[in-house]
C-alpha cells in the first residue's frame, strides 16, 4: 500500500528560451509508477517565468499548437528587448556587481507570465495520458539552459479546513501592486498559524479576491520595484505600450494619431491574434475586439490576470510546522488598475488539507 501522500521533486532543463514540456514525460518510470495509485496530483513550479496555464485554458486549447499560439500572443505584446525598466540593471540597487553580470534581462517573460494568467501551482485528476504542460518563457540565458525545479504531490482527497477574510490596505493610486508576502501584512504568519492550529501537514491555500472586488487581480511573481512599480504599471495603463515601443521603426511616432495606433497594432499583432483565435476556436471578430480593448487599456478585459492563486503548503523539516512553499523570488501579488472604494481590498484565505 502506498504512503498517504507522495511528494516528488523533478528538475527539468528547457531546450530554448521559450519551451514547453510535458512533465509526465519527464518523470522517470519509477516516479510515474509511484504516482499511479493516486487519484489527484498537484504540480508546483518554483519560478516566476516558468509555470502552468490555468487548467480551463489548457482544456480549451486542447493541443500543443494551441498552447504555443496562446502564449505567442502575449510574447508578441511583450517583446524581448523592449525598453523595460526591470532590464536596466544599473538601476537595480538590490543587485551586487557580480549579480549584474549574470542577471537575465527578462522583464518581457515576467509580464507575459502575469498577463497570460499563468500559474505556479495547478491541480489535476491523475489521468496519466493527460499531459501536464510546463511552459518556460525564459529557459535559456546567455546561451545556457536554466535548470527548472518543480514538485509533484500525489494525494487521494482534499478537505477544506478553514476560510477567513482579511483586508489588504492599498494606496489611493488607481494603479498599484501589493506584495502579499510583506511581513507588515502578516499574511504568511497567519497561514502558518492556521496550518498549525488545524494540524495541516500538506495541503493548499487559495488567496482569492472577494466577489465584491472589481478592477483587480492576483498573481505570483517577482516583486521587484522597477518591474512592479514601472513596467507592470505601464502595462495596466496601456497593454500595447511595449509592443509599440519595440516597433517604432514602422512609423516615427505611432501614438501621434490614435487611428494610427490602432492600425499599427493590427499590422503588428493581427497574425498572432489569428493564431490565438484558431487555437481557442473563437469567432474571427474577436481579433479586432481584443486589439481595440488593448488600445483602450481595459486591463480587466484584455489581460488574463486571475482573481485567485493557489500556494502549496507543506511541513518544514527544520521547524516541524507547515508553511507556504515558495521559490526564491516568488511572492503573491495583488494588482489593481482602478482605485478601491475604501483603500482596502477584501481577500479570502482558504486552507485545505491533503490526505
Amino acid at each position: 500500500m502506498p504512503p498517504a501522500l507522495l511528494d516528488l521533486t523533478l528538475d527539468v532543463v528547457p531546450r530554448a528560451r521559450f519551451d514547453m514540456l510535458n512533465l509526465r514525460e519527464r518523470m522517470s518510470g519509477e516516479d510515474r509508477e509511484a504516482l499511479a495509485p493516486y487519484s489527484r496530483a498537484l504540480f508546483w513550479s518554483s519560478h516566476t517565468t516558468a509555470g502552468f496555464l490555468d487548467r480551463s485554458v489548457a482544456a480549451r486549447l486542447n493541443s500543443k499548437p494551441g498552447v504555443v499560439d496562446y502564449v505567442a500572443t502575449f510574447r508578441a505584446i511583450f517583446p524581448e528587448g523592449a525598453p523595460y525598466e526591470h532590464d536596466q540593471l544599473d538601476r537595480r540597487t538590490e543587485l551586487d556587481p557580480e549579480q549584474r553580470l549574470i542577471e537575465p534581462r527578462n522583464a518581457d517573460s515576467h509580464l507575459a507570465f502575469i498577463a497570460a494568467g499563468m500559474r505556479t501551482c495547478v491541480r489535476y485528476r491523475n489521468r496519466p495520458p493527460e499531459p501536464v504542460c510546463f511552459v518556460d518563457l525564459d529557459g535559456v540565458c546567455a546561451g545556457r539552459p536554466r535548470r527548472r525545479r518543480t514538485r509533484i504531490v500525489g494525494y487521494h482527497s482534499e478537505e477544506e479546513v478553514t476560510q477567513v477574510t482579511v483586508e489588504v490596505p492599498v494606496s489611493q493610486h488607481p494603479v498599484d501592486s501589493i506584495n502579499l508576502k510583506d511581513s507588515r501584512l502578516g499574511l504568511y504568519e497567519q497561514i502558518a498559524d492556521l496550518a498549525f492550529h488545524y494540524g495541516v501537514e500538506k495541503g493548499r491555500v487559495r488567496l482569492a479576491l472577494d466577489d465584491s472586488e472589481r478592477h483587480a487581480g492576483v498573481t505570483v511573481n517577482e516583486y521587484e520595484t522597477l518591474l512592479m512599480r514601472h513596467d507592470l504599471a505601464e502595462v495596466l495603463r496601456d497593454p500595447l505600450r511595449f509592443a509599440i515601443e519595440k516597433g517604432r521603426h514602422v512609423w516615427a511616432d505611432p501614438r501621434a494619431v490614435p487611428a494610427k495606433t490602432l492600425e499599427y497594432a493590427k499590422y503588428d499583432l493581427v497574425q498572432i491574434m489569428n493564431l490565438l483565435v484558431d487555437g481557442l476556436g473563437l469567432r474571427e471578430s474577436i481579433v479586432e475586439r481584443l486589439i481595440n480593448r488593448a488600445v483602450a487599456a481595459p486591463a480587466d478585459r484584455f489581460l488574463r490576470m486571475k482573481r485567485s492563486v493557489d500556494l502549496l503548503v507543506s511541513d518544514d523539516h527544520q521547524t516541524g510546522r507547515a508553511r507556504v512553499v515558495e521559490g526564491t523570488y516568488q511572492s503573491p501579488i495583488l494588482v489593481q488598475w482602478h482605485r478601491a472604494q475604501r483603500q482596502a481590498r477584501l481577500l479570502s484565505i482558504t486552507l485545505t488539507a491533503f490526505s
